[in-house]
């Protein structure tokens, strides 16, 4: 049967690959970049951005999230060619921040601290996602990979706050979050990241 009979798109597919069974290529990226984010050097200049991005969602009450870019050379030009972005979010205990895709850019994601539920979406249902930052779990279990257009949502548990660090396939500034809206004629809304800081 093909994939058009199926009624399965090119992006399911993907999805299925990258997400359900993880190839061996994409493992060895996720490793490569897993190993520079545990280099201590490299750490000692994330987590300062890490606490101002903490120190922003307890000053924001109503926000759901905050995040920061982190600059590339903080990783001395040592990460895959097509990661052009690096980003710390964090999200609020007890939020489900609803869907959201990114039209042009495959993310990357790794739990920094805590844990949480990134959600993806097939056809037809939302799939569960648990990550956790113990450095001693499969990688499956600590890594999310979601191609281009994939519907995620972060759905967090109530206990603690969940810090992510996230790769990107453009540039900070290009990097667009396309979110559901009933009120626009397309049904979705789009924003660039930094146009919302």
């Amino acid at each position: 049967m093909s994939k058009r009979n199926a009624g399965i798109t090119d992006w399911e597919i993907e999805l299925i690959v990258n997400i359900c069974e993880m190839t061996q290529e994409e493992e060895a990226r996720l490793e490569s970049i897993e190993e520079l984010l545990r280099s201590e050097s490299i750490r000692q200049e994330i987590l300062p951005i890490v606490e101002r991005v903490r120190a922003e969602l307890a000053r924001k009450n109503e926000a759901l999230m905050t995040w920061e870019p982190i600059p590339l050379n903080v990783f001395g030009g040592a990460l895959p060619a097509e990661i052009q972005s690096a980003w710390v979010f964090v999200l609020r205990a007890g939020v489900d921040t609803g869907p959201e895709r990114h039209p042009n850019s495959h993310q990357r994601m790794m739990t920094f601290d805590g844990s949480g539920d990134m959600r993806t979406r097939d056809a037809s249902q939302w799939r569960s996602n648990v990550l956790v930052s113990n450095s001693d779990a499969p990688l499956e279990q600590r890594w999310i990979s979601i191609p281009r257009n994939v519907w995620h949502r972060p759905v967090v548990g109530p206990d603690a706050d969940w810090t992510v660090v996230s790769f990107h396939t453009v540039p900070a500034e290009e990097l667009i979050e396309e979110k559901p809206d009933d009120s626009s004629k397309a049904g979705t809304k789009q924003t660039t990241y930094l146009s919302k800081k």
